[in-house]
């Protein structure tokens, strides 16, 4: 998942909470990323790292957007056990109005 800040923010790497299992890190080309830590993910980990990302954007202070592959969203919604929601992506990119949506319509 890359991850994109907003104006006001110039960087923002680290943990956005206990129990996610995964972090932000960032790329000597100034882009930033998800990135899977070395320690036990909880099996809705994933899930709740990109939704958390998702709403942090709807905020606008320091995320205005996250891009997340079809493929990634299926991996996390199936591993937090949502597999409706993981069989129905239709979109090849979700961005966090769209991870919003889904969260919405299949109540997750």
């Amino acid at each position: 998942m890359e991850i994109f800040l907003s104006s006001n923010c110039k960087s923002f790497t680290g943990s956005l909470g206990r129990g996610f299992g995964y972090y932000i890190r960032s790329t000597k080309k100034g882009r930033f990323f998800g990135q899977r830590s070395k320690h036990s993910v909880p099996p809705d980990g994933h899930w709740r790292f990109i939704l958390t990302c998702a709403q942090l954007a709807q905020n606008g202070l320091h995320i205005a957007d996250i891009r997340v592959s079809r493929e990634e969203l299926a991996s996390a919604l199936r591993e937090a056990h949502h597999f409706v929601a993981a069989d129905h992506l239709m979109f090849v990119v979700y961005h966090a109005s769209d991870i919003i949506n889904l969260k919405t319509t299949f109540s997750l």
